[in-house]
């Protein structure tokens, strides 16, 4: 079997399992239209000339190329407070499983993509582009089936980006989490403040099972006083102590990044 078709058939049968209802202690959820499947993509850099490369490949080369192939929004951010800085997020948003598994090749043979960003592309092993790669394959929650823009992006306003990801000690738990967010959690954020941008189950990656799913903020001092309005919700408490719901039964650790957005993220 061909590298190619391994790979589309891997993804398809993931894309089958996440969107399963068969899961134990999963519960049926209403459909609301065809969900995305997202990669997220951390590329560890070193400060200096990496820095650099990388922006100016994503910008000229890498984007344009992605949305050429049906990639779109393309959201890049860098670290605003967290760990191992310098390192670029990439959100990658694909319109179904089989649109993942063709979308490199479609950007590689992209004649444009190739000149643009040949520097970072054949980059020699002496001044390598980036330390590392690391990636994650999400599948959107039917609770937020598609990245969501935020309205400040188009008037390139502030925005400061939280990404959460919650861990489960086993597949039940975080299937359990998940239809937590679908069924209540999600609107509730809402409603206090706490804007979306994606919400989803990790498929491939590590620290598995957990979800991850990120929130927008114009600053800090709006993402405090938000939280804070959220864990105060009288509804909030309520649906976090029913039975099967609370944190000691489906989360075993939190973790959270704040993320700044490039000059020229489309998210």
């Amino acid at each position: 079997m061909k590298r190619r078709d391994f790979l589309k058939s891997s993804v398809t049968v993931a894309s089958a399992a996440a969107v399963s209802s068969s899961f134990t202690g999963s519960a049926a959820e209403p459909a609301r239209g065809p969900r995305e499947f997202y990669e997220l993509r951390l590329y560890h850099l070193r400060r200096g000339p990496m820095q650099k490369r990388f922006e100016t490949f994503y910008r000229d080369a890498a984007i344009p190329a992605m949305n050429r192939a049906g990639i779109s929004p393309v959201g890049v951010f860098t670290v605003a407070a967290g760990p191992d800085n310098p390192t670029f997020y990439v959100l990658l948003p694909h319109k179904s499983a089989e649109a993942f598994a063709g979308a490199n090749d479609k950007v590689r043979a992209d004649a444009d993509y190739q000149k643009a960003g040949a520097e970072f592309i054949n980059a020699p092993p002496s001044d390598p582009s980036y330390v590392r790669v690391e990636s994650f394959l999400l599948a959107a929650f039917d609770g937020i089936p598609r990245v969501e823009v935020p309205a400040a992006t188009a008037a390139k306003k502030s925005r400061l980006f939280e990404l959460r990801t919650y861990e489960s000690h086993s597949k039940k738990a975080n299937k359990k989490k998940v239809e937590m967010f679908n069924t209540g959690e999600i609107a509730i954020f809402r409603r206090t403040g706490l804007t979306p941008v994606f919400f989803g189950e990790t498929l491939i990656g590590s620290k598995m099972p957990n979800l991850i799913y990120m929130l927008v903020f114009e600053n800090m001092a709006e993402r405090d006083k938000n939280w804070g309005v959220f864990v105060s919700d009288p509804e909030w408490k309520k649906l976090s102590a029913t039975p099967g719901y609370t944190d000691p039964e489906i989360v075993t650790n939190i973790s959270n990044i704040f993320l700044r957005p490039t000059d020229y993220s489309q998210i």
